[in-house]
């Protein structure tokens, strides 16, 4: 018996073009998906923030090094963090002063209440009275105070200086002597270990 010439059906010739056409528009569809999804992916990336924002988003310091007395500048978020390690004379200074005394009664402590009142326990590092942190920007236009490096003058009260126009701070920070309106701000940190901090 022999078999039959199925070359011209045309049955035959529809459904193998038909499969044919599938192939090529499931092909043709996934390649301009993956295309698209390539293009996509960097106006996407770029709304992510920079790499070096991400890094700024808090600071790590050791504290180990600084000795009673001294004190350091280290930069988070484009700003001057002041770590100072008071003496026990500077942080006896700071709590004997009156809270009615000063011109700004309030802490300014991101780690606390914003109606916490500006004692020296409120300023200092939490069961370390030694330790300050704090921004180290003058509150009335943002100048940089003088009073952390050795020899520097630290006005009246032996905390800072700001020689833009003559405010004078504690060593807990407050403003003593105006125009500055507010104490220097203290930023969210957290001691990591007993000689390590977070700042942010």
């Amino acid at each position: 018996m022999a078999n039959p010439d199925t070359s011209t059906d045309p049955s035959l010739l529809k459904d193998d073009d038909a499969s044919r056409r599938d192939v090529i528009l499931i092909g043709a569809g996934g390649f301009a998906a993956i295309g698209g999804a390539a293009m996509l992916w960097p106006l996407l990336d770029q709304m992510n923030p920079d790499a070096s924002t991400l890094s700024l988003a808090s600071t790590d310091v050791d504290l180990a090094p600084i000795e009673e007395g001294q004190a350091i500048t280290v930069m988070w978020r484009g700003k001057p963090i002041f770590i100072r390690h008071r003496t026990a004379k500077e942080v006896e200074e700071a709590t004997g002063v009156k809270v009615d005394d000063l011109i700004d009664p309030l802490a300014r402590n991101a780690n606390l209440p914003d109606d916490a009142p500006a004692t020296d326990d409120n300023r200092a590092a939490p069961e370390r009275e030694p330790w300050l942190v704090m921004i180290g920007i003058c509150t009335h236009l943002g100048c940089i105070p003088q009073g952390q490096a050795p020899g520097q003058y630290k006005g009246d009260y032996g905390g800072w200086f700001c020689p833009c126009h003559g405010s004078q701070y504690d060593t807990a920070g407050r403003v003593r002597v105006g125009p500055a309106p507010q104490n220097m701000y203290i930023p969210p940190y957290t001691f990591t270990s007993d000689t390590k901090i977070t700042i942010g």
